[in-house]
């Protein structure tokens, strides 16, 4: 029996975010808050994107994607969360377990691939600009954006019927607030060592790989820029850069020691810790770094802020 309702033998039991917390209402609460934050935030800047034809440029076709990539990552893990811990209904199907584990390693995986794109992008604004309408084509960028989703599906559904076949012998109860690869794998009762190895090598290929040429990317926009007359465009790529740079680093940070460190290094809290900033904490702070710092989206803001006065 888990929260007065029967469980199947296949069921997962969610124990939930801090579940020794005092005051775990208060914090799922604010989760719920910044979710809903994350999500209409998220959700404008991509209306702001698509409804204002200035913005029909492949940076901005990137962003929204980054945008769509984010809600429905915080969609995915949030609203499961906060059900679990408001109806005492804290268990998981297998099934259920294994989809929420495929779209999460999905869309984590495309934001590296996406983010990567955008790195890619401004490298060629800023140090190949004569050249730049040729090398990001309309129809170029969309089959990057196309490309980035299909990889990381593909590796997502490798990595994740492979694990969700590992034998339980013990207890299902998962120390986490949602279905994720590294914490499967402790519940297993054989030796998933060889398999943990093929995570931090896959890991080195999307996340360590993506980060060093992003590394390099802007490591190449910086020496073009101190070289620019123009102490104006200095500025402006500057801020465009500063502000994909801060994402990265939000991004990449958390996750590198996640997935790139064994399981048994680290303890179930700095697990969930780490996924609260990495997955709820940063989708909230995307829109308000790339708006707040872009001249471009605050103007589509504005002008979309005067149709809705206006209607």
């Amino acid at each position: 029996m888990v929260g007065g309702n029967k469980s199947s033998i296949t069921d997962f039991i969610l124990v939930g975010l801090f579940p020794e917390f005092q005051h775990s209402i208060v914090l799922n609460f604010m989760i719920i808050f910044v979710y809903i934050l994350a999500f209409l935030g998220n959700i404008l800047l991509i209306v702001l994107i698509w409804g204002d034809s200035r913005l029909h440029t492949p940076m901005y076709i990137l962003l929204s994607q980054l945008s769509l990539i984010d809600l429905t990552l915080t969609s995915t893990i949030v609203p499961k969360m906060a059900s679990n811990y408001f109806t005492g209904k804290r268990t998981i199907s297998w099934i259920g377990c294994g989809t929420q584990s495929f779209f999460f390693l999905m869309l984590g995986m495309s934001e590296c691939l996406i983010l990567t794109l955008m790195a890619y992008d401004r490298y060629v604004a800023v140090c190949n600009p004569l050249h730049y309408p040729i090398i990001m084509s309309p129809r170029f960028c969309m089959h990057m954006v196309l490309g980035c989703w299909i990889g990381g599906s593909i590796s997502s559904f490798i990595h994740t019927v492979y694990p969700m076949h590992f034998p339980i012998c013990g207890s299902r109860e998962i120390h986490h607030f949602f279905c994720e690869v590294p914490v499967l794998i402790k519940l297993s009762c054989e030796d998933t060592s060889v398999y943990q190895l093929v995570v931090v090598v896959t890991s080195i290929v999307l996340l360590v790989v993506p980060f060093s040429l992003i590394t390099v990317s802007y490591t190449l926009i910086f020496l073009t820029v101190f070289r620019m007359n123009s102490v104006k465009g200095r500025k402006k790529t500057l801020a465009t850069c500063s502000s994909h740079l801060t994402v990265v680093s939000l991004f990449f940070g958390p996750n590198i020691f996640i997935y790139m460190t064994f399981t048994s290094s680290h303890s179930a809290e700095q697990d969930q810790a780490l996924s609260v900033f990495s997955n709820i904490l940063t989708p909230m702070l995307n829109p308000l770094i790339y708006s707040l710092r872009n001249k471009e989206v605050v103007a589509a803001l504005r002008k979309f802020m005067g149709k809705c006065v206006t209607f």
